[in-house]
């Protein structure tokens, strides 16, 4: 009797364990089936069929508003090329520069092409394609200043777009900083006599010089060299995998050199 007991109560462990393991097996089935299935960004890019990428758009010849109140420029042609290859339509919008990085984390965007530096404090909170052109930060002064470089920026009063890394350049450097939402208005402010400089991006000044014949010369070597990225929400790996491999192939191709060479005569990768 004892015997027969004690077969009845292994046959009961048995089978409750056997129904444990069963149990957690589809568990760990149905997880992972679900991570399978989960949509990415680039999956939900395609479904909608568009692109979104934020930039200032006020940042010419890069992003700008041409006469027709559209979106153009080099970042927005580079932004209509990857969404071609990815196999959606382009949808270029504008927002202001320190609300960029916050947007994408919101996902109010898929990404943000708009000239933005690779730093190592932005790749704390965003992934970053690989490099789409190069410039630097450049001093410009009125031509008949005798500011000669950043070393004669303390105590100067310069103008910077808030947010970027010109903004803590002029800072470290000393000066007076006033902060703008675009370039366009420093360089209004200037031509005014309230600035003494800009530290902006060296093409964007010279294309301001040229294009609006300012009175502005630039004030020695550039203060430093940036690498500019596209800024894409880490939870979206696909996506920057998708966008890395348009580069690369308009880069091949002679697509990238031609929109390049557009705007600035120059192949600036």
């Amino acid at each position: 009797m004892k015997k027969f007991n004690v077969l009845i109560l292994v046959t009961i462990i048995l089978l409750v364990a056997t129904g444990c393991s069963a149990s957690k097996s589809n568990s760990v089935t149905a997880t992972t089936n679900s991570n399978s299935n989960a949509t990415t960004t680039l999956d939900q890019i395609k479904a909608d069929g568009k692109l979104t990428y934020a930039m200032s758009g006020q940042y010419p010849p890069f992003n700008y508003f041409n006469e027709q109140n559209q979106l153009t420029g080099f970042d927005v042609e580079i932004g209509q090329e990857i969404a071609k290859r990815i196999g959606v339509k382009p949808a270029p919008i504008a927002t202001e520069w320190d609300g960029l990085i916050a947007g994408l984390k919101a996902s109010k965007f898929d990404l943000i092409l708009g000239s933005m530096a690779i730093t190592d404090e932005r790749l704390k909170e965003v992934y970053f394609s690989t490099p789409y052109y190069r410039s630097g930060a450049q001093v410009i002064v009125s031509t008949d200043s005798n500011i000669s470089g950043g070393d004669d920026l303390k105590d100067k009063t310069v103008g910077v777009v808030l947010g970027t890394t010109f903004e803590t350049k002029a800072r470290e450097l000393g000066a007076t900083v006033k902060t703008y939402k675009g370039d366009p208005d420093a360089f209004n402010d200037m031509v005014n006599g309230r600035l003494d400089a800009v530290v902006t991006d060296k093409i964007v000044g010279l294309n301001a010089i040229k294009k609006n014949n300012y009175p502005f010369k630039l004030a020695g070597n550039l203060l430093y060299e940036e690498k500019m990225g596209i800024a894409i929400r880490k939870d979206s790996p696909k996506l920057l995998e998708a966008v890395n491999n348009a580069l690369a192939k308009m880069m091949e191709d002679g697509t990238y050199k031609k929109i390049s060479e557009k705007y600035f005569s120059a192949d600036i990768r």
